[in-house]
This record gives structure tokens, C-alpha cells and sequence, in this order.
């Protein structure tokens, strides 16, 4: 049954919450481009820029490590193909979608907490910070996981109504 629409939902939850290690989360350039803040899956960057227009050199003045934002997006991505061969317990994957969407969850929580830790570390500094492709992963994979959820529950459901008529 590996052919049902709930495997193709949990396996665009693992592959965005995979994608998220590749891109950044956050990043707040300075007014005057002279700092700058990065925040991606495993570390929150703090750069300042140096030299003329045509030669730019970045100095890392300070890191700090994110390594549970890695931790709970690899934790999901695991979950969530778990879950895709669970298929003969529907009880079983329901409580792992579940547990992911906690999981999803805590990802963008701990991503939203990075940020203001990131916003703090420029000084005097107008503007606000973007959010990049990195923040918006774990959203899109929490629609798909919510998603699997609702077809898993509704074959658990057909599965209950043909047990009745037996």
C-alpha cells in the first residue's frame, strides 16, 4: 500500500524538512552593510563586512551553534519515513503524524527564538530581518504532514465501516 496519497504527503514532509538543512532561515543585513546576521539550520553567523566597493572581505565575529534546530528537523524527517511503512497500523501512523507535526512545530519555535537571538546582535541597526526559504520549509511540511494525517484517518475510517457491514 505504499502507493496511497497519505506516502506521497509524508514524503514531501521529509523532503522539505531535508531541504531545510540546505538553505537559511534568517538573515538581517545592517543599513549601512556593515554587519550582517545568518541564522540557518545549524548555526546563527554574525559577519561584518570590510575594504572597498570592489574588494568586499567578511570576517565572522562571532557563531553560535542551533544544533536542536538540526536535531528536531532531522528527528522529523526520520518520523516521517517511519511512518510511510507503517502502513498496516493506521493507529500507529496516526500517532506518528502526531508526533511529527510536534516536532514540525518545535522546529519553527526554535527558528522564530534563533532569529531574535540574531536580531539582538546587531546594534543600532534600522530595518528588519528576512526570512528566507529555510523558515518557510518547515510550514509547507507541516500542511503536508497535516494532510497525511487527514487521509490516513479517513482510510482507518473506510476500513471501520466495511468491519460494520461484515
Amino acid at each position: 500500500m505504499i502507493q496511497r496519497v497519505q506516502t506521497i504527503f509524508l514524503l514531501l514532509t521529509a523532503l522539505c524538512m531535508g531541504l531545510m538543512f540546505g538553505f537559511p532561515v534568517w538573515e538581517k543585513i545592517s543599513l549601512a552593510q556593515s554587519q550582517a546576521v545568518q541564522v540557518d539550520a545549524y548555526q546563527l553567523t554574525h559577519y561584518t563586512f570590510t575594504g572597498t566597493d570592489t574588494a568586499v572581505q567578511t570576517e565572522v565575529l562571532s557563531t553560535s551553534s542551533l544544533w536542536y534546530i538540526a536535531l528536531l528537523a532531522g528527528l522529523s524527517v526520520v518520523v516521517a519515513l517511519f511512518a510511510i511503512f507503517q502502513y498496516r497500523n493506521r493507529l500507529l501512523q496516526i500517532k506518528l503524524g502526531a508526533l511529527n507535526a510536534l516536532l514540525i512545530g518545535g522546529t519553527l519555535i526554535a527558528c522564530t527564538i534563533a532569529t531574535f537571538q540574531g536580531d539582538k546582535l546587531i546594534t543600532n541597526a534600522e530595518g528588519e530581518g528576512h526570512y528566507m526559504t529555510g523558515f518557510w520549509l518547515p510550514a509547507v511540511a507541516l500542511v503536508f504532514n497535516l494532510l497525511a494525517n487527514r487521509f490516513i484517518r479517513r482510510d482507518e475510517l473506510l476500513v471501520r465501516s466495511a468491519d460494520r457491514f461484515r
